[in-house]
């Protein structure tokens, strides 16, 4: 038999069974979905502040002397140039502020607080001051702690006497440490989700307002330029009734915070019986606070969203993977003038709420996964921070069109898709949806202009593919380690041309794009 012949005709079969495998698929892949947009790079816009990553959340305070916070830290400030951080904890007994000698003496130690603070205003952060949680000296029940591996005392003081004198040493402390001027420019939040079992008083609304009296009126007999807010609580609870309180008791407030995640359910956030989906729900919430805040008799208080992300429990198809770069690109969008700063919860997995981390990747809320490894989160936010300081006219729910201070315009593009599965275990596959393809017309832009774009998607700046790819080992090799901090970093941009003020560009289900067009060099 000719071996040729058999070769050939073996050949035009598998391209048959090719053909009859392959076809039906294809027919059944969704189309590309095709969205016009059109931008005027002259048109009159509005201010866009960068709100959103003006602060971070992180672990503990006293985690914060760690190398490897402060250098997660100064990873994310190259990334973002945000201000402020939060954590809990800077009462807690493992930071050594109180001690109580054995003839009930009070003293305080600001070894560790002046550490803390110093290490973060040496990296160009200030803190947002959370004051909490109980020093068990100064506990109502030393033995009530939280459930979070390190075990924070939960419960109001037993003397507020002793709590008003701790509070006013501490403010003194750091104003003749730091100065007036520089500390003014701080937050000091009471508490953390007092509506929740991070507070030990009963009832909860009435005992916290009490802590927050306080607070509120010891930072400011300390000195009136000292900022306060509240109350802190989880799920976008308690804003009017705190407001409404502090109106009619004369107490000192500054600024509105709250908490929401995207898994947060309408019945405790909006008490309705709703579906809001994970898109949507942080900026619902958002927006509810806000209309509460316009109601009050405070119409002008700044909110400060104080902890958001996707999710408030350990997903690793959704805090670990590329969902989170059009996630936090829609967030941005909808929530944009409605709230004065939001903080990101967190910006680093140096991070101990359920114990010693034991894998890179379960779904932990930071944006750098332990052993400076950097996640699609991070990347999302390194792609964002180039969008300008002036929002343009677009009717889009998947796009963004801002303006640079140097004229140019930059661009974010998004095909927002659920994650892959919803449980605690990581969860293999692709997101379903159709590829977005975007066809933009840009008016008034100046002759020779080009862009330049940064991507985010399963092929760009997605460590998971690395990590998958090695069999998602839970203690990685040091060779390892360095194959992922390499596979995570954001990609080099693509420069694409314009023509006559026209470009097509396709974002894949889960994908971010963004776009810097003129003719500067991209930054």
């Amino acid at each position: 038999m000719n071996v040729s012949k058999v070769s050939k005709r073996l050949a035009s079969c598998l391209a048959s069974w090719a053909l009859l495998i392959v076809t039906p698929l294809a027919a059944t892949a969704p189309a590309p979905q095709v969205v016009h947009l059109k931008v005027d790079t002259t048109a009159h816009g509005t201010p866009f502040p960068h709100f959103w990553e003006q602060m971070f959340g992180s672990g503990r305070a006293v985690l914060s002397l760690r190398d490897d916070y402060r250098g997660d830290l100064d990873a994310v400030h190259r990334a973002t140039g945000f201000e402020y951080v939060r954590f809990h904890g800077i009462f807690d007994d493992d930071v050594g502020l109180v001690q109580r000698d054995k003839d009930g003496k009070v003293t305080w130690n600001f070894s560790y607080i002046d550490q803390i603070y110093d290490g973060l205003l040496a990296r160009g952060v200030k803190p947002f001051v959370e004051m909490g949680f109980m020093p068990e000296a100064l506990s109502s029940d030393p033995s009530r702690h939280h459930s979070f591996w390190y075990h924070p005392n939960v419960m109001p003081p037993k003397s507020y006497a002793e709590w008003d004198a701790m509070i006013r040493a501490f403010a003194q402390h750091l104003v003749a440490r730091y100065g007036i001027d520089e500390v003014a420019s701080w937050y000091f939040e009471v508490w953390n989700e007092p509506n929740l079992d991070f507070w030990g008083g009963d009832p909860k609304q009435s005992t916290y307002f009490t802590l927050y009296d306080h607070t509120a009126r010891t930072l400011k007999a300390v000195n009136p330029r000292l900022r306060v807010g509240g109350p802190a609580t989880a799920q976008a609870a308690w804003v009017t009734a705190f407001l409404d309180h502090a109106h009619k008791d004369h107490v000192p407030v500054d600024f509105v915070s709250s908490h929401v995640y995207g898994d947060d359910t309408a019945q405790n956030v909006l008490h309705t019986d709703e579906h809001i989906p994970r898109a949507d729900m942080v900026c619902r919430a958002v927006a509810k606070v806000h209309k509460e805040i316009l109601a009050s008799p405070y119409p002008k208080l700044p909110f400060i969203l104080s902890e958001y992300n996707a999710s408030y429990a350990n997903l690793p198809n959704v805090t670990d993977s590329v969902f989170m770069g059009p996630w936090l690109a829609n967030t941005i969008r909808e929530c944009a003038g409605n709230v004065t700063m939001m903080s990101y919860w967190t910006f680093s997995d140096v991070f101990e709420e359920q114990g010693v981390t034991r894998t890179p990747f379960y779904g932990g809320f930071g944006l750098v996964a332990e052993r400076r490894i950097d996640k699609p989160a991070f990347n999302a936010f390194a792609m964002l921070h180039r969008l300008g300081d002036v929002r343009l006219p677009l009717k889009s729910d998947s796009a963004l069109a801002t303006r640079r201070a140097d004229g140019a315009l930059v661009l974010a593009l998004w095909n927002y898709a659920p994650p892959v599965g919803d449980g605690a275990q990581y969860t293999p596959g692709a997101p379903k949806g159709a590829t977005k393809h975007f066809e933009i017309k840009v008016a008034h832009l100046a002759a020779g202009a080009t862009a330049s774009v940064w991507r985010l998607d399963a092929s760009h700046g997605n460590v998971l593919a690395a990590y998958n790819k090695m069999g998602r080992p839970a203690s990685p090799t040091r060779a390892q380690i360095e194959q992922l901090r390499a596979a995570g970093q954001e990609r080099p941009p693509q420069t694409v041309t314009v023509n006559d003020g026209r470009l097509t560009l396709d974002v894949p289900p889960q994908g971010l794009v963004v776009l810097v067009v003129g003719t500067h060099a991209p930054r």
